[in-house]
Parts: C-alpha cells; structure tokens; sequence
C-alpha cells in the first residue's frame, strides 16, 4: 500500500513534526512517505508530485495557515485519483469535522484530536484488517451518511517513537527550523486558544528528548523550537532541560521557547543569565492584553508586575533574545484601552513585539461566546475579526498602520538608536508614533508600492518634518548612524543628500591619522595610513552624540564609522570642538 503524508507549510523553511509522528507510529506494519510542500507552491505541482506516488491513501496536516490551499489540492488530487483515500488531521478539521466533510466531499475521513494511533488503525483498516467503524476518533461518510466514533484514550507520551530519525531528513536539517515536543496540553484555561480545550498537560520521555536533541545537533540543525505551549510550567523539568543544552549544545545552534513570564522565578532567570552562553536561547512570551477585565473574560491568569520583572531581568542579563506578543480585538478592549496595553509593553524594550490581531479559531470559547462581545469575523481561515461592540473596524485599520510600522521599524532590528531616541523625545508615546507613522504612510499610497532599505530612511525623515514638524537633526543624525552600522563594507550610495566637502573631509582624514587616540585605544590600534583609511572610514557630518549610556546629546560634529573586513561596524564622535583644538 503506498501511503503519503502531506503537509503545506507556511515557509520553505519550516517543518511539520506532526506528520513526522504518523510516519514514526505507523513503522514498521506501514511505509509513509514524507511530501511537504509550502502554501506559496502552484496547486498543479502539488498535485503533481502527489499523484507520482501512486498513492492508495494521502494524509493531510491541517492548520489555520495552510486549509485553503490544502482544500485546492484535495480536490484536484481527488479528480486525478478518485480511489486515493484522502484523510485529514489537525487542528483545523478536528473541530467542526460535519461541517468540513459536507463543505469537501472530496475528504473521506477526518482524524479526530491526537492522531498517531488513529492514522495506523485507518491504515489497517484501509488495508482490509479492521473495519473502519472501529476505528476510535474520526469522522467519515458511510452511504451518504456522517458517522463519528468515540475517541480513544490519551496516548502515553514516553512510548512514542522518535520522528527525526528518518534518513530523508538528514541532508535538509541545516537550514530548516526544527520543531520539538517536550509536552503536550495546557494548565490555563485561555478562551482564544486551542491549548486551553485540553486539560492536563503530559510529558515526553526526558532522556530519549535529549537524545533526540544530540541527534539533530550532531546532523547540523541549527534551529530548534520547542512547540511546548508551556515550557516551564515546570520549573524542576525546565531548569533540567537548560542545564542540559548550556551543557551539551553546539556551537551555532539557537533553541526558541515559548515561556509563561508571569511564573518563572527569578533564581531561574539568575542561573541563565549566569550561565547560557549568548544567543543560546530565545523568548517567546504571549502577553497579550493588560487589561485586567479583558483577562479575566478570557480567562486568562496573569500578573503583570512578575511578567514585568521577568522581561526585564531576562533583558539586563544580555544573553536572551525576547519576542513579546500582542492581540488586539480581545474582549471590552477598545482602542484607548488596546494603546495603555501596547505602551506598558513597549515600555519592556523587547527585541521584537508581535501585534497580532484575534482570530476565532474553531473550537475556541471565544468562537462560542462571538455573538454576546458583537464580533464580527471573516468565516474562511484564519477567521480573524474585523470588529467587535468596542473596537470598529476604523479601529482596526489604524491598528493595522501601528502593526506596519511596527514591523519595518522596531522588529526588524534596523534603526535600533534612531527609534528609541524618536518614541522617548518627539511624541508623546511610543503607540502614538507607530500610529501616526502608519497612517502617514497610508496616505502617501506607500503600502501599494514596494520600497528600497534606502526608502526607509527618507520617508522616515519625511513623517517627521511634515507631520511631527519638528527640528530633525538629532534623528536625522542617528538614523544616519543606524544606516551606516547595517552595512558590512564601506557603502557606496548613501540615502541623505549632504556630502562632506573634500577639503573637509581631508582636514578629518589628516586629523585621524595625526592623533588617531581621539577616537580611543581600539581606533588607534589600526595603524591607519593615508591609503587604507579611505577604504575603511566613513566620515558624515553629525549633529549628536550616542554615549555609552545610550543617552543622546547634541554635538555638533562628525560620525565616523570603521569598517574592517569579518567584524561588526564600529562608529565613533569627532566634536567640531575637538577638531578644531587639534588641528594645526
């Protein structure tokens, strides 16, 4: 029997585990061949590929992300392979699987919940060994009828076959992201999430994880996420597991976690700080509202004063990248009130801050209780809101703006000194900023056409003279700072119009070379000469000065950016005053 288990991945670049655990609990009675593809490849190709394998039975792996593009496939495949049994699983159809079967005839069965143990048994069953009525948790047709049957227990996790085992992975590890399970299940109660309808969290084996981890490492993954809804919820499992990875990890590789802020003690926080080597690890923290009804009507525990002092613990020790999210739209939090959560948060300095917006996901309390908060929501995949009774889809739109700039600006890790500087001194918050910004650059038609690196500077420049209308210099300095330090090598075009006049220019080269320890031990230590200091400095014209405290001062002068082949820019601050002390 030739078996394929599919899936559309939202990137090229991710992998889907779940299918890699059908293929794992199938072995060795049943041979599963892998086929993933992207939701961005042609539906024909899919289809393609799909039908080479002569395939008996096709099971798909369902998400918000990829089910309409999956349906196109399911349907074309069907019409090219009618007695292909195609069987669905997944978050996606395992709610609402009546409607799903009426809305694809083209699926013949769909795999309720937890589906290792149910894919096998509809295998045999396929096979002719079992009937597929008793087959526990799945939905299928039998004479133009629904039938459903009971699911069966919980699997236990210790006993699950590893899913990275498999040869066909081995040469794709490297430059994919490696998702793995240490648990499953929730202890919170989040009506806006799929995790909260399973109660209980369970736990995979902890040594045959750690080998599954050495596993990957030595094969070269170098990015690996745990897709724990939860990871320290116990706090005994997860400081086993850092100690472990600060103990045995590999050079280069990076391990993501999604964490609960509010319930991770400081002493654990103290043990990463003292110990993680940096960029080992990564934050992701769900923060998602500070209002305290609108937590408490999605039932969701959270303190914000502990959550505070996690992110900012995490944040001074250095080591720990943190990726902070949002959701706007969640009940009685209007746009007033969605602004005071987004400035609290902000206030952390995250390194990213996700602004996403609710989705009623099948399944979900808040799906169930739409009507009594007036959502109005779009009922294909994802099935986000476009308003609610607080917040209008005007509302909506304009937090869509602040989203954008968002994103271009303060996510992308490009202008971190011109932002800061920007959202602590020319507005009266950071929200107001990114608001503001992105309704400007709606206006300007610039959403519809796409833009250079360059053109983010000089829209930049131009929001602030023609909306905040205020003396640019001192941003305009730093965002030159910003665009010089992303450059890996001496840039030949800049995006400002103002060049140093030569002669000037050869009074600050002449200088540097005479008395190269203005601009400390590091500079001087170069030996630069008449020939390699052009090809290495850059010299602009500045209006101030970045200390080491991050602090901002006006000095008029010149930034000097060193630029030396296999390490990160360097920039520097040459006072008018200064030169003018030293120059003969």
């Amino acid at each position: 029997m030739n078996i394929v288990l599919s899936t559309l991945n939202a990137k090229y670049i991710h992998t889907n585990i779940a299918i890699r655990y059908l293929k794992a609990f199938a072995a060795p009675e049943f041979h599963c061949e892998l086929a993933e593809f992207t939701i961005h490849d042609p539906t024909l190709s899919i289809v393609s590929e799909l039908y080479q394998h002569s395939p008996d039975v096709v099971g798909f792996s369902v998400y918000i992300w990829n089910i309409e593009e999956t349906i196109k496939v399911i349907r074309l495949l069907k019409l090219t392979s009618p007695k292909t049994v195609i069987v669905c699983g997944g978050p996606e159809v395992t709610y609402d699987y009546d409607q799903w079967l009426k809305r694809v005839p083209e699926i013949d069965i769909i795999a309720i919940g937890e589906g290792e143990k149910t894919f096998k048994d509809i295998l045999q069953a396929v096979d002719g060994q079992a009937d597929l009525s008793s087959v526990q948790g799945i939905a299928y047709r039998s004479d133009g009828k629904l039938k459903i049957t009971a699911p069966g227990p919980k699997l236990d996790l210790r006993e699950l076959p590893s899913p990275f085992r498999f040869p066909e992975d081995i040469t794709h590890l490297s430059n994919r992201v490696m998702y793995i399970e240490t648990s499953r299940g929730c202890p919170f109660s989040c009506q806006f999430c799929l995790s909260s309808i399973e109660v209980g969290v369970r736990y995979f084996n902890r040594e045959a994880i750690k080998e599954d981890i050495r596993y990957l490492m030595q094969h070269g993954a170098k990015t690996i996420k745990f897709v724990d809804r939860t990871f320290n919820i116990s706090r005994s499992y997860a400081m086993e597991m850092f100690q472990f990875l600060i103990d045995e990890h590999l050079p280069g590789t990076v391990f993501q976690f999604e964490i609960t802020g509010d319930i991770m003690r400081p002493e654990v926080i103290q043990f990463l700080n003292d110990n993680a080597p940096k960029g080992l690890f990564r934050f992701e923290i769900g923060v998602q509202s500070t209002n305290d009804l609108t937590n408490e009507l999605v039932k969701r525990r959270q303190n914000f004063t502990k959550l505070s002092r996690t992110v900012t613990m995490v944040k001074e020790g250095g080591k720990i990248d943190q990726h902070l999210d949002l959701i706007a739209g969640l009940p009685e939090e209007d746009y007033a009130s969605f602004r005071d959560t987004f400035n609290e948060v902000f206030a952390l300095r995250p390194e990213e801050l996700q602004l996403g917006f609710l989705k009623l996901l099948r399944g979900t309390g808040l799906r169930i209780q739409a009507e009594q908060y007036g959502y109005r929501y779009i009922d294909t995949a994802p099935y986000e809101i476009v308003s609610n009774n607080v917040l209008s889809f005007d509302d909506m739109l304009r937090i869509k703006q602040t989203e954008d700039i968002l994103e271009k600006y303060w996510n992308s890790g490009r202008f971190i000194h011109s932002m800061e500087y920007i959202v602590t001194e020319l507005v009266d918050t950071p929200f107001d900023f990114f608001q503001l910004f992105g309704a400007f650059w709606e206006k300007q038609g610039w959403s519809r056409i796409g833009h250079q690196f360059e053109d983010l500077f000089t829209r930049l420049e131009c929001f602030l003279e023609d909306i905040l209308k205020i003396d640019t210099s001192i941003a305009v300095s730093l965002l030159k700072m910003d665009y010089l330090l992303h450059q890996k090598f001496l840039p030949r075009k800049i995006w400002w119009n103002t060049v140093v006049p030569e002669e000037e220019l050869k009074e600050v080269y002449q200088t540097l070379l005479r008395s190269p320890h203005l601009l400390g031990d590091t500079f001087e230590s170069i030996g630069y000469t008449e020939r390699t200091i052009r090809k290495q400095v850059f010299v602009t014209k500045t209006s101030a000065q970045l200390k080491e405290d991050l602090s901002v001062t006006k000095d008029p002068g010149y930034l000097i950016v060193q630029y030396i082949p296999g390490e990160i820019a360097q920039h520097y601050h040459l006072s008018e005053q200064v030169l003018e002390t030293v120059s003969p």
